[in-house]
């Protein structure tokens, strides 16, 4: 019986060894880094202009203009030959000729900062799916630019202001009592801020954190100008929920 085992054990080796030969020269090959896609003089380029074209679209609220920025990644764009580097920077101008808008529709603000952590990628355009992000953000962009603000609704926006306006009633109340409620403040400006956010009312997220920060500012009940600074924060917030309900 052991001998029949031996031949067996013998037999399935001989007929498992072009498998594991052909498995064992497959090895070193998996092994090794995938070669570039691109020369890496380009993806330098290509990260620099990026990382300047994000903290531009970041820095929209401090009067930064990414357009410039944009023409240097579209030059970088046009020397790599590829598709969808083109198609990322042909809907980013599309962004970029409504820059000077007041205010830009929120899918879009949206849209251009997920972008912007895209291009902000160390990696460049050697970071894994580069293909398939390019095509997301691209399709995103479009579809912002195409929607602009027209699927909001009407009927959403009023309900959170309904709501939003009675926290703040709340925060005037907290702001006014002896000694200031500063915790209390803070709580509703915070949860004003997160409704806002997943609602995408950006400017009314932006002053309902400031006004949670100047909340947080208020230590003494003597401070007149933390609590001035409060209230007029306050003030701009009550201005900006009627202009949504307007």
């Amino acid at each position: 019986m052991a001998d029949a085992d031996g031949e067996d054990f013998e037999a399935s080796r001989a007929a498992l060894a072009p498998t594991l030969d052909a498995a064992a020269d497959l090895l070193p090959w998996l092994a090794r880094p995938a070669p570039p896609r691109f020369p890496e003089e380009l993806n330098r380029r290509w990260c620099a202009a990026a990382r300047q074209v994000a903290d531009d679209c970041a820095g929209r609220h401090r009067g930064r203009d990414p357009r410039s920025a944009l023409f240097a990644l579209y030059a970088v764009a046009v020397d790599s030959a590829d598709a969808g580097c083109l198609a990322l920077l042909e809907a980013l101008a599309g962004a970029g000729d409504r820059w000077d808008e007041p205010e830009l529709p929120p899918r879009l603000v949206a849209a251009l900062a997920a972008t912007g952590e895209f291009l902000a990628d160390p990696a460049g355009l050697e970071q894994a799916n580069f293909p398939e992000r390019c095509r997301h953000f691209t399709q995103r962009l479009q579809q912002a630019l195409r929607d602009g603000d027209a699927i909001r609704s009407t009927l959403i926006d009023r309900l959170f202001v309904g709501e939003a306006e009675d926290r703040l009633e709340t925060m005037r109340d907290a702001l006014a009592a002896l000694p200031p409620d500063a915790y209390a403040l803070k709580c509703e400006a915070e949860a004003v801020a997160e409704q806002a956010a997943q609602l995408e009312l950006w400017g009314i997220m932006r002053l309902a954190r400031e006004a949670a920060g100047l909340a947080a500012q208020i230590g003494d009940p003597d401070d007149e100008a933390a609590l001035s600074a409060a209230a007029a924060k306050l003030d701009e917030l009550a201005q900006a929920l009627a202009a949504v309900d307007g």
